[in-house]
């Protein structure tokens, strides 16, 4: 057998109650190696395999002794079994050398984990990642196609051949169109990036990637463009210029020309703005009806928007208070603006409220990155430094590792806690948790 496949494959957790907890002598540590004479290659074998109702399973024990277990089963019915490795394989990283890369232009001596460049399909699904397809062959996209895994997220960039093999540093980057065709053809859903860079995919070829990718639809859902992100760490990467307000007009004004014809002949904007291009051409964030159900809010299409509205629900909601206190609040360049509309908002309706919003600069980065999730705990405790605090401090959520309470810069979250000496919420990012976080 596999060696590699046994170890991804090993039981982490037997459900209580459910079918695997029944069959006699199946362990934690025990690894599933096939279903129905099918090798298990990862996670989404393994969920459809386990789909028919009657399935015999090969199971390695501890011991290295296999094991068949026979079972039979609702269509459809979990085995309640989870891996210690969520893909039941290990996680595909990225072979391009994008000129965007985020993570080549990020500092030394952070830890491992954020400099592994995943590009694993996988997690499209799993996460909502976005992925270019690079690392894809004609039978991983039939096995999509075949198991209907959807919605696939894709990095397209560009629909011209050469300036995608250009962008992507990587030769084989140029029949993305081939590859979406395939999906449509089988009516996979699916939805779109751009990150513009100034200069190279922007102007004639943002106009032409939206023409081509709209043709796709109904199965391509939503596009969205984002704005490059540009750290001070760009030592021996390609040059690359900011937008500034004129360039970011232009962009909004080519996005909603196609906005305007799409939702006339399709009934559907299709292609979305981020929210950083309004910030940059110094507009207000469009009304809600404009994000036509925010379906790229991972992307931050809308999440200012969504934000305020959540906001001011809750403040409508809310019944009067006396309640007396004092409450800091971190953000960032991006969300400053926000944040100080509910602060007026909150000391106008409780007079007993007092918040103090302070705008940290990502020196970390530098000072062009401007999204809060991307502060660090020495920008943050630099930046707070003898500043008036409050009774307590909110700090948004996706400051935090997702699975742990450490920050970009490995301080955990209760050394900072340690080193300000005052309580501190973690607040999920929405507005109804950030009013309530502020009123408890």
């Amino acid at each position: 057998m596999d060696n590699k496949r046994k170890n991804v494959n090993v039981i982490k957790e037997i459900q209580p109650g459910s079918i695997a907890e029944e069959l006699e002598d199946l362990e934690i540590g025990d690894a599933i190696i096939s279903i129905n004479d099918t090798f298990i290659e990862d996670i989404f074998d393994y969920q459809f395999l386990i789909q028919d109702e009657y399935l015999e399973m090969v199971v390695q024990k501890k011991n290295g002794e296999e094991w068949v277990y026979e079972i039979e089963k609702d269509f459809d019915e979990d085995l309640g079994l989870v891996f210690e490795e969520p893909l039941m394989d290990q996680y595909r990283s990225c072979h391009n050398k994008c000129i965007f890369c985020f993570i080549d232009q990020m500092p030394e001596g952070m830890r491992d984990t954020l400099y592994f460049k995943d590009d694993d399909s996988r997690l499209s699904f799993l996460q909502g990642n976005y992925i270019t397809l690079t690392n894809m062959k004609e039978k991983d996209l039939n096995r999509i196609i075949r198991y209907r895994l959807a919605p696939i997220n894709i990095s397209v960039h560009t629909t011209n051949p050469e300036l995608r093999c250009k962008m992507l540093n990587n030769r084989f980057a140029g029949k993305i169109l081939e590859q979406i065709k395939m999906l449509y053809d089988a009516e996979i859903p699916m939805n779109a990036q751009i990150v513009l860079c100034k200069g190279i995919n922007d102007k004639e070829e943002l106009e032409r990637t939206i023409q081509d990718l709209s043709e796709f639809m109904p199965y391509m859902e939503s596009l969205s463009v984002v704005p490059v992100g540009l750290t001070k760490h760009r030592k021996n990467l390609p040059e690359l210029e900011l937008f500034d307000e004129k360039s970011a007009l232009e962009t909004l004004d080519i996005i909603h020309k196609w906005q305007k014809k799409l939702l006339k002949e399709k009934g559907n904007r299709f292609v979305h703005a981020s929210d950083e291009w309004f910030c940059l051409a110094g507009l207000p964030f469009p009304d809600e009806e404009y994000y036509d159900g925010y379906g790229q809010l991972e992307n931050g299409v809308g999440m200012m928007r969504l934000f305020i509205s959540e906001f001011e629900e809750a403040l409508e909601k809310a019944e009067d208070s006396n309640k007396q206190i004092e409450v800091s609040v971190v953000t960032a360049k991006l969300a400053y603006p926000t944040i100080l509309y509910f602060k007026e908002r909150l000391e106008k309706k409780y007079k007993g409220v007092k918040l103090h919003v302070y705008c940290i600069t990502n020196h970390y980065f530098g000072e062009t990155i401007t999204v809060t999730g991307l502060l660090t705990a020495t920008d943050i405790l630099e930046q707070l430094k003898e500043q008036p605090l409050g009774d307590k401090l909110l700090l948004p959520g996706n400051l935090l590792k997702a699975d742990e309470d450490i920050f970009l810069d490995d301080v955990t979250l209760e050394e900072f806690q340690k080193t300000l000496q005052v309580p501190v919420d973690i607040v999920k990012s929405n507005g109804m948790d950030f009013f309530n976080a502020i009123m408890k």
